[in-house]
Order: structure tokens, then sequence, then C-alpha cells
């Protein structure tokens, strides 16, 4: 059985999505969720698929090991951000080298580094006047959103598109292959 660590900060709508695709499997688990946000959405919706999660602050991930600590307990194969917002510490990427991966509300390169995550992204792209967006799923570095890019999947920005019409449009992206990519990279072979 492979395991498999989240790291969300709100609503959590990739997180549960992957929680109940990996959970009509038999070779693969989420066995722990962890936020920043005590207030997280995803906390509820955890607590409703019956999955561990806890919340930390910014001195457990980044001045001590308790967060190192909970996840190098879990085993995982793969850790998975879906809509983490802080830096990810180099102490955790060390320990887990091209095991931690990101989703991207962009094609990147375009629109990537602090600051570009949801609404922001997405207004970005409209007020530039794109023709297209999508999704990037991508390595975790040490620098926002430069990792290796894994898999990209791409829409029509239409002119008339709002900010929140392109967002449901990734979200649909994100919904759809967030989780088949994930698989693959557990099960490479199959």
């Amino acid at each position: 059985m492979k395991h498999i660590v989240i790291f969300a900060s709100g609503s959590g709508t990739n997180a549960e999505n992957l929680i109940t695709f990996f959970h009509k499997r038999d070779n693969a688990s989420v066995v722990l969720v962890l936020t920043n946000n005590p207030n997280a959405k995803v906390i509820n919706r955890c607590n409703s698929l019956n999955v561990n999660c806890l919340s930390f602050n910014r001195v457990n991930f980044y001045e001590t090991s308790r967060v190192l600590t909970l996840v190098k307990n879990n085993n995982p194969d793969l850790i998975i951000l879906a809509g983490f917002l802080w830096k990810f510490p180099e102490t955790i990427l060390n320990e887990f080298s091209n095991k931690v991966i990101n989703i991207h509300p962009a094609l990147l390169p375009k629109y990537g580094g602090k600051g570009m995550y949801g609404k922001h992204v997405h207004e970005a792209v409209v007020n530039n006047k794109e023709t297209e967006s999508g999704i990037t799923i991508h390595y975790v570095n040490e620098s926002y959103d430069e990792g290796a890019i894994i898999f990209q999947a791409k829409c029509n920005v239409d002119e008339s598109d709002s900010a929140d019409d392109l967002a449901q449009k990734i979200h649909k992206l994100e919904m759809e292959y967030f989780p088949k990519v994930a698989e693959t990279l557990l099960f490479p072979e199959e």
C-alpha cells in the first residue's frame, strides 16, 4: 500500500478529490492531511472522510522538526501540495527528494511565483488578455513554482471570461487530472 500525505491551506476541494479517488483503490491511500490554517475547510472535509488532519504553525514548520517528524512517521511515497500557500522547507524537500508535487492554476512558467495563487492568477491571466490558461503539476523545489514540470492541461480563455469563469474552468481541469497524475507517479510501471 502506497502512502500519500497532503498539505492544504484552504477549502480542500483538491484534497477531498484526491482522498476520494484513492479511497476507491486498494493500492494507495491518503494517510494524513496537514494544514497551516486551523480554520481551513479542509479539516471538516477530512473529518467527514475519516482522514487524519492536523494543523501546524510557522514555528512547527520552519523552526522545529515537528512537521518533518509527522511526515516521516507516515512514510509517504508521495507528498502532494493541494492549495498549500507557504513556501516548502528544504528540510522536508531534502528528506523526500522528487516525492513532493504541487498543482498551479496556470501554465507555468507564466503566472508563477510568490503571491500568484488562486484568484490572483486568474485575474492576471484575464487582465493580460491571454487566450489560454490551464494547470501545471510540478515537482516542488526551494523556489515558488520553479520545479520540473510533470504535466500540463490547457483550456481556452474567452474574451468574455471573468476571473471567476476562468477559475471554474481551471477547477474542472484540477479535478480531472490531479488524481490521475498522482497515480501515475505512484505507479509508473502500470
